[in-house]
């Protein structure tokens, strides 16, 4: 397998039926996305026309490339699935655009979406030059919510901005910006969007907002970035209206900062927003570095507590090619949540933590759960991935209607100390809340990482999608093909019983 420039990224989709108790038997993945690696944009190393500016010198674009994608289920209706990835990344921060597929069938078939939010002048006037950070979310009437981050290659601009859909995907209508900044120092940056499955109307969108001491830092930083001060911000829509102005929830002080934040419901409507909060000085909860922390609200967002609670302490698992050192970029710094349906007050967190195993980076899991006092217990951070002698990362985690618990992963387990990077993604599952981790299989690879687009290391994405429907867990990921260029494609677990 070849390494190199124009090595592109594909995104995953595959059926699956239990087979036994405890086990399930995945189908041959399925490509979604129809440009079969050729840039929908026309894209060159330098970019796309459509971007309607020439982007700095040393920015180079992957043509063909797809990356960190995310997928939804309609809940109302789990014949109706949503993907969105970036297209065409940059190296230096964004892509040229996002782009959407949708699928009626349940996953069989999948279609491009006939037009895409314009969070990129690629794909409607509204939009900036680039586009990252796609985020995807179905309200239990139908309506779907497509969330994306605009950046400016040229400047500093860079927008929250959200669209709506009410063909399943199939189309999509204007733009609302949420936040928009032009300042030389200030960034906002990952972003997520949650529309409530008890509540119809209500949608929830919650991102980070850098602030830096001055314009080059913030210009080093792109995105993905560690700022000087970084604050939660959110905005929510209520059944009434639009999304309201976006307002800042939490400020962590200066030279500390949140990143990574993402907003779950609860059984008993309990909004949860989980999130890395970095320390970068001494406070008073004695936590200086990385911290997997949540903020909660019991109005629907109106109002949030004070004071984030801390569930562990974390040192990120960074990521390396073993044989030649080169960076692998992924989510490093970024848990991800997941609400427990069996419980009113219960949730779960994965992140990667370098603390375990003798690789240097393992996903680690923690359940948290309200008690009968109103105090929030977690269960001490415990390995996810059962081969800890190499690196695991890029954790996503969903949990289906019965509890059972699903966790997949990329890891490094099948390299070699020669070329290729070889790369494999999987999945594993638990029954037991947490307790025990079982029927570990290999969803893809290997394929090699070495020919990834390299945007601060080899780059498929800060996070991958996860989705389910109760019944099923709905894989969505990035992995890199050889002798073509990128293509979308996407796994569905079908996992009735078991």
């Amino acid at each position: 397998m070849r390494r190199g420039l124009l090595g592109a990224a594909a995104i995953a989709l595959a059926l699956a039926s239990p087979a036994a108790a405890n086990t399930f038997t995945f189908s041959p993945l399925q490509p979604v996305s129809p440009t079969n690696g050729v840039s929908p944009y026309g894209s060159t190393s330098a970019g796309a026309a459509c971007q309607g500016a020439a982007q700095p010198a040393g920015s180079v674009d992957y043509p063909g490339t797809a990356v960190e994608p995310m997928v939804t289920v309609d809940p109302g209706n789990p014949q109706v699935m949503i993907g969105a990835w970036q297209q065409d990344r940059w190296n230096s921060g964004g892509a040229v655009g996002l782009k959407h597929a949708y699928s009626t069938d349940g996953g069989a078939t999948w279609q491009p979406s006939s037009n895409n939010p314009a969070f990129s002048n690629c794909d409607g006037p509204a939009g900036l030059e680039r586009a990252t950070d796609p985020w995807v979310t179905i309200q239990p009437d139908g309506t779907a919510w497509s969330f994306g981050l605009g950046i400016n290659g040229t400047d500093a601009t860079s927008a929250m901005m959200v669209s709506s859909s009410a063909d399943h995907g199939a189309t999509w209508g204007p733009t609302q910006t949420l936040r928009r900044d032009t300042a030389p120092t200030t960034l906002n940056d990952k972003n997520s969007i949650t529309a409530d499955p008890y509540a119809n109307g209500y949608v929830y969108a919650v991102w980070d907002r850098l602030v830096f001491p001055n314009a080059h830092a913030s210009a080093a930083a792109s995105e993905h970035a560690i700022g000087y001060r970084g604050p939660t911000w959110f905005s929510r829509k209520t059944p009434t209206g639009a999304f309201e102005p976006g307002r800042m929830i939490y400020d962590p002080g200066s030279v500390n900062q949140t990143i990574g934040n993402q907003i779950v419901v609860l059984r008993d409507g309990t909004l949860v927003d989980a999130f890395d909060l970095i320390f970068n000085v001494s406070n008073r909860h004695k936590t200086r570095g990385y911290n997997v922390a949540f903020l909660t609200s019991g109005d629907k967002g109106a109002t949030w507590s004070s004071d984030p609670a801390i569930v562990s302490n974390f040192r990120p698992g960074v990521i390396e090619d073993p044989t030649d050192g080169h960076a692998v970029r992924t989510g490093d710094i970024i848990p991800e949540v997941a609400a427990d349906p069996t419980s009113d007050a219960a949730f779960y967190l994965v992140w990667q933590d370098a603390r375990f195993g003798s690789a240097g980076s393992a996903v680690v899991y923690s359940r948290v759960e309200r008690d009968a006092s109103g105090a929030w217990r977690s269960t001490a951070p415990q390995v996810v991935n059962t081969d800890t002698a190499t690196q695991a990362f890029t954790p996503s985690i969903r949990v289906r209607d019965d509890g059972t618990v699903a966790v997949t992963y990329y890891d490094f387990r099948e390299d070699t100390s020669t070329a290729p990077l070889d790369t494999d993604m999987w999945a594993i599952h638990s029954h037991d809340q947490g307790q025990t981790w079982v029927d570990e299989q290999k969803l893809s690879g290997p394929f090699d990482m070495a020919g990834a687009a390299n945007a601060r290391g080899y780059f498929v994405g800060d996070y991958e999608g996860l989705g389910e429907d109760g019944q099923r867990f709905v894989p969505f990921f990035s992995q890199v093909t050889t002798g073509t260029k990128a293509h979308p494609e996407a796994d569905i677990e079908e996992t009735e019983g078991g």
